[in-house]
């Protein structure tokens, strides 16, 4: 594979690690965070380099990735004079590894269009765990030829990729996956919570019945930790909120009924309101557990 000028934005718990992993397969890496100390902690790591503005980490990088927060956080990367496509070729491709709306991902593929800049909707699910071990599923939208180019470098921290359509395709997949995880998990707390109160070992249970039709990778990476009362795993509560909050917008723009993804969602601000803002998902088990 060619080594290519990379730009990368946004160093969280996700992108330190992806970005990492880029490096380490020799491209040349340009990086922007907002804040700047973790950027310098980031190049002190691997090498590369650090910039003030997105527009600076994007300039001669033939693929520029970003992970963030939300729509307003890539909004503010992206656009404006010191945004990331005020620095880019014609020709580069720009990929959007934020869980956001699909309609964001559509404004950002015309704004790069305008400039010739290619532009991939990408948002990825493996959590933490998945960008530190380059184990991630990246769900796609956009252009044939954008993605052919694109999946030889991303394929260093992704287990699976897929192009699943045009430009929005791979948020609207990444809503799916927030739907079926809100619904497992749930279930799976209340499996586990019934386990406790009737004097079944949690662990005992999960083993035999995870060889079954009940297995589930939330089941085989959380079940033990829910049962401990543990929930320090990276992809926070309210990120989740904000993901759900998405999906049942979009729901309701296409006439999709979500019940059960609404329901869920009012349980995880239950967890909120507990104080539990920040851990992760798999905490909606303290709402049975007290």
């Amino acid at each position: 594979m060619s080594n290519y000028t990379v730009a990368f934005i946004g160093l969280g718990v996700m992108g330190y690690p992806m970005a990492g992993h880029l490096a380490a397969a020799g491209h040349s890496i340009q990086v922007y965070n907002r804040t700047p100390a973790k950027a310098d902690q980031w190049v002190a790591q691997h090498g590369g380099a650090a910039f003030a503005t997105p527009r600076e980490a994007a300039e001669g990088a033939d693929f520029v990735f970003m992970c963030v927060g939300n729509d307003d956080d890539v909004r503010g990367v992206s656009f404006g004079d010191a945004g990331a496509l005020s620095g880019m070729a014609s020709g580069s491709v720009f990929i959007d590894h934020t869980t956001v709306s699909s309609e964001l991902a559509i404004e950002l593929a015309a704004a790069a269009g305008k400039r010739g800049v290619g532009f991939l909707d990408a948002p990825v699910s493996g959590g933490q765990a998945g960008a530190e071990n380059g184990q991630l599923t990246i769900m796609v939208g956009g252009e044939q030829g954008d993605y052919d180019r694109t999946a030889p470098v991303t394929d260093c921290y992704a287990r699976f990729q897929q192009l699943m359509g045009p430009v929005g395709a791979g948020q609207l997949t990444k809503m799916v996956n927030q739907i079926c995880i809100a619904g497992v998990l749930q279930g799976l707390s209340e499996g586990i919570n019934f386990a406790q109160r009737v004097g079944l070992d949690p662990d005992a249970v999960v083993e035999v019945i995870s060889k079954g039709a009940a297995q589930s990778w939330q089941m085989e990476n959380r079940a033990h930790t829910m049962a401990e009362g543990e929930f320090e795993f990276g992809f926070a509560v309210d990120w989740m909120r904000k993901d759900l909050d998405i999906t049942l917008r979009t729901g309701r723009a296409y006439q999709a009924r979500l019940p059960l993804t609404a329901l869920v969602d009012q349980f995880y601000a239950d967890v909120q309101a507990k104080g539990g803002s920040r851990w992760d998902t798999s905490s909606l088990i303290t709402r049975l557990s007290d």
